[in-house]
């Protein structure tokens, strides 16, 4: 082995694509040395004719946190260099996160100084007394919305558990913390050590940790969407807030008893809120679909609202990865049911937010940012300055939705009381007014071929206070069991950590950090390669799990 730590054969390969690049122009042969590599190289560079340091920054984080905001950086390839003709070979370019999205603005501009060469390739003075050389420009600063500490706590209230919180300020669209689970430290990916955590990052096709959950995950939204179908049927007057319904547990349709766990008797709209009761649910709904004779018009009048939320939809945010959801219209089952004949029975679990209902932990929070705000929101964005420019001026226009502001108001007064006297009463925060909704996602998978039913995923939305909201919040922790289990109590700590930066709920503080589903994990596998990487216990970032079992697949929705 070399002083710089190559074999004779990996060298003389390198030593070949850099004449295949150019027999002239210098190749990168080796980056980021370590002081010690340096050191050695330096006493011996004499022997490498034609070798020489090249002085270069490198990222240094400063956390050991947020690496799926900040991305990463990593040498461009020849494809990339073909098609840009701004990067030679051995230049670095953001991937993921902060460092993708504003990749042109962190860069700088390269400084170009033209010399001249004799037939020996010996430089022999500038070329033309410098008259066409540039000096190269610095990279703007930026200032990211993301606070420091409620991402931080967000990521330790995570740990041995896997899923997304997205917390937005409803009156900017800013977004405070973006968490997925599990993460890494992303000083992993700096340095000579980069590329072989990254293939062990990838690798892990189980944990995903490369997989930002956050803007990712589709999921099935359960008891939460019960907020849009609630607001679409006051705002088409299919219901009004005195419009009830008798609620015996449950109820028939088509011969099946659909289950409901509130405490039954006759629902309205405030307490078919609070005790997020599935059969005055999915009976509105079918009230709103059932408003028109023709089932595809009200559908798509249906949908529109919804999409009005920024749901079913990719939101425009300044992050270079997500997913768009499913808000499903006439389209949709005109492929399902080619030949007709569905109407609001056929589709009635759209109600409860299962059906073809699928939304991401992003889309959640920028839902209960829109309700906050009684009917607006600012596209979710991670930019909040860049020295000597402006942000772009979408993320400054103000979203209406289709619903008018005076329904707005009793669907509030609902939500407050799911903490006052509903299925999250247990998760109040005194001297806090906290507007939430539980929700709870039944989880299946096939191992060994069967049909399994693994724990269920918890899932809450919420923003705090009522009056005057300053944050929205979406969690989701998959198989973490009912919402008001982990995913709501996660939502009052990181509710009360922003809005007091302390905690005065010690007891779902311990109870949340203490939490671990590395067991029901478990089934789906043994160690990954991942495992392998050291990391930072904060962060917990690497499963225990390994890629042989397909994703799971979430099925359907059951009442909180």
């Amino acid at each position: 082995m070399s002083i710089i730590g190559y074999y004779k054969r990996g060298f003389f390969k390198k030593i070949a694509k850099a004449k295949v690049y150019s027999p002239r122009l210098p190749s990168l042969f080796l980056a980021q040395l370590n002081k010690s590599e340096f050191a050695a190289f330096q006493e011996k560079i004499r022997k490498f004719e034609g070798f020489y340091f090249q002085k270069r920054s490198l990222r240094d984080y400063q956390v050991n946190y947020g690496a799926n905001v900040f991305g990463g950086i990593t040498q461009v390839n020849d494809k990339l260099i073909e098609k840009n003709p701004y990067y030679n070979s051995g230049d670095l370019i953001g991937k993921q996160g902060v460092e993708e999205s504003y990749e042109e603005i962190l860069r700088g501009i390269k400084g170009v100084k033209y010399f001249q060469k004799d037939k020996y390739n010996r430089e022999i003075g500038s070329f033309k007394e410098g008259r066409y050389d540039t000096i190269a420009v610095q990279g703007q600063d930026i200032n990211l919305t993301i606070d420091a500490e409620l991402q931080k706590y967000g990521e330790e209230l995570m740990i041995n558990k896997r899923g997304g919180i997205v917390a937005i300020e409803p009156k900017t669209g800013e977004i405070l913390a973006l968490v997925t689970a599990p993460s890494y430290d992303p000083a992993i990916l700096v340095g000579r050590q980069r590329s072989k955590n990254y293939t062990l990052l990838y690798r892990d096709s189980i944990a995903k940790p490369l997989y930002d959950r956050g803007l990712q995950a589709e999921y099935p939204p359960g008891s939460p969407f019960k907020i849009m179908v609630g607001l679409a049927a006051l705002q088409e007057g299919a219901i009004d807030q005195q419009t009830s319904f008798y609620c015996n547990h449950g109820y028939y349709l088509k011969g099946r008893f659909i289950k409901c766990h509130c405490h039954g008797g006759s629902m309205h709209l405030h307490n078919g809120i609070y005790e997020s009761c599935n059969t005055y649910f999915e009976n509105i709904y079918m009230k709103t679909i059932n408003k028109y004779i023709n089932p595809s018009e009200s559908v798509d009048i249906w949908s529109n609202h919804v999409k009005s939320f920024g749901l079913g939809k990719y939101m425009g945010y300044d992050l270079p990865t997500g997913k768009r959801g499913k808000i499903p219209d006439s389209k949709t089952y005109k492929k399902m049911y080619p030949n007709g004949g569905w109407k609001s029975p056929t589709i009635v679990s759209n109600g409860i937010g299962q059906g073809e209902v699928l939304a991401t932990p992003i889309q959640l929070a920028n839902m209960m940012a829109a309700v906050a705000n009684e009917g607006y929101y600012y596209t979710p964005h991670i930019i909040k300055r860049i020295k000597g420019e402006k942000i772009d001026t979408k993320f400054t226009t103000k979203h209406l939705t289709t619903i008018d502001k005076q329904y707005f108001k009793p669907m509030i007064e609902g939500l407050f009381d799911v903490y006052n006297l509903g299925t999250a009463s247990a998760l109040r925060v005194q001297g806090i007014d906290i507007c939430g909704k539980t929700g709870t996602a039944e989880n299946y998978t096939k191992i060994n071929g069967l049909r399994t039913k693994l724990e269920d995923h918890s899932i809450f939305v919420a923003f705090a206070p009522k009056d005057n909201p300053k944050i929205a919040i979406a969690i989701l922790v998959e198989n973490g069991g009912f919402g008001a289990a982990i995913a709501g109590p996660i939502a009052s700590l990181m509710i009360e950590k922003y809005l007091r930066n302390k905690i005065t709920r010690t007891d779902l503080e311990k109870k949340v950090l203490g939490t671990s589903l590395k067991s029901r994990y478990a089934i789906l596998g043994g160690d990954t390669e991942a495992s392998k990487i050291e990391t930072n216990p904060i962060i917990d970032s690497i499963s225990n799990v390994k890629p042989i079992i397909p994703k799971t697949k979430i099925d359907s929705i059951q009442q909180d």
